[in-house]
């Protein structure tokens, strides 16, 4: 039986040293990002405690992915900031918010995403570099309480500090606005209390503590709430899930995507593969629809005056084991090597050339390819494109643009063996 696992996502809040996130059954990550908890080692029963996320130099994570995880059985905690954040925003829906950073964006004490936002060290260490305005807020309303100055003074010292510019809020800049705005008194108090105590006033590191106690010790979302599908299941989570699904096959990690698309494009039998693709999804309709045989449906859509995969363009869920083995049943070894290979040649456009992505490969170049591949005409290329499951030759284009690269550098090398790779597999 296998163990549940915490899993953490952290950066800036807690030091990767801290003892309790060398607990058992601890799992630290690096702070969350998009499409992170559609990764396959977070399973059901699990928990994922949120604190850190990336949301300026990367894409954030999305509440759908949340929604998500939590609908399959993973117990959400979240704390201390985006954490804190989206557990605040999700809380209805099972998440747990645990500290007093929760506890105000909670109750609408706070709302703002840069209440929690600090700038981070580009060196993947993930320390934070600035203050927070929680902790700043936090830190003065304790110099108030120990008369350092009054009230007053301290909302017109906060308002100061938050005009500067989250990831340029460091310890010196604190300073620098403390003499322009006459707080030298607090600057000495704040700079002894935390020559004693480097942690002083934090408050999100506290709240980070407390989230991950609270899992350790088996608290966790509302028992058996798990968010129903139409909360989550749209057309851009679809194709997030997708984007973010991965196999491992033959030693090797691929995108399932990846894999799909490789034969979709190269596989000369893809016809026949979709056909079959598409009477499972006639006869187990994934919205609860009667189950009919392929034809059937087809006599009654378009009195088969069409053939079927130019009517049916199901959602394809390469979640689903049935759907991934069904698509993949032309797939082989040497596919796989293949995919592998285009994939780190994609990877090293994206390092090797500034600006590079797949939207910026050309379209006329990736159609050129697509006709030499599949030995069409112009007129033909729409139907092929249907006929493999890419709906359209525009689709199929923006699809097959991640195995350019890789398919150029084949044709570089060996022109010979890319023709037989491309035509008869």
């Amino acid at each position: 039986m296998e163990v549940a696992v915490i899993h953490v996502f952290v950066g800036p809040t807690l030091a990767r040293s801290e003892p309790l996130l060398a607990a058992p059954g601890v799992r630290v990550w690096a702070p969350v990002g998009h499409g992170d908890l559609f990764d396959a080692a977070i399973r059901d029963g699990d928990t994922a405690v949120i604190i850190d996320g990336v949301y300026h130099q990367a894409p954030a994570l999305r509440h759908k992915e949340i929604l998500a995880a939590m609908g399959r059985g993973v117990r959400v905690i979240g704390a201390a900031s985006i954490g804190a954040l989206r557990a605040a925003e999700l809380t209805p829906f099972g998440a747990l918010g645990i500290g007093s950073i929760y506890a105000d964006y909670a109750s609408g004490k706070i709302d703002g995403d840069d209440e929690v936002a600090v700038g981070q060290a580009p060196d993947g260490q993930w320390d934070a570099l600035s203050w927070p305005v929680v902790n700043l807020r936090h830190v003065l309303h304790l110099a108030v309480s120990a008369g350092v100055f009054d009230g007053e003074r301290a909302a017109g010292l906060l308002a100061g500090l938050r005009r500067v510019y989250y990831p340029q809020r460091t310890t010196a800049a604190v300073r620098a606005v403390c003499r322009r705005q006459g707080e030298t008194k607090f600057a000495g108090w704040l700079a002894e209390q935390r020559e004693h105590d480097r942690h002083f006033g934090d408050l999100k590191r506290a709240d980070a503590l407390a989230a991950v106690r609270s899992a350790l010790a088996g608290r966790a979302a509302q028992a058996g709430v798990r968010p129903t599908p139409a909360v989550w299941e749209t057309m851009y989570f679809r194709r997030w899930s997708n984007a973010f699904a991965r196999t491992r096959r033959d030693g090797l990690e691929l995108s399932t995507e990846d894999r799909l698309v490789y034969q979709q494009v190269f596989d000369p039998a893809f016809h026949e593969t979709w056909t079959a693709y598409l009477e499972h999804r006639s006869l187990q309709p994934a919205d609860g629809a009667a189950a009919l045989p392929l034809a059937q449906r087809l006599s009654q859509a378009s009195g088969e005056d069409l053939p079927a995969h130019r009517v049916f363009h199901p959602v394809i869920d390469l979640r689903d084991e049935a759907t991934v083995t069904l698509l993949l049943a032309g797939e082989t070894e040497m596919d796989r090597q293949a995919v592998a290979r285009y994939a780190d040649t994609l990877a090293r456009a994206r390092h090797t050339r500034a600006g590079f992505s797949t939207a910026a490969v050309r379209d006329d170049l990736t159609r050129r390819l697509l006709l030499r591949v599949w030995k069409c005409t112009e007129q033909q290329f729409d139907v092929e494109a249907s006929a493999r499951g890419l709906e359209s030759g525009a689709r199929a284009v923006a699809a097959a643009k991640r195995l350019v690269p890789g398919l150029l550098e084949e044709m570089n090398e060996a022109p010979e063996r890319t023709e037989m790779t491309c035509g008869e597999r």
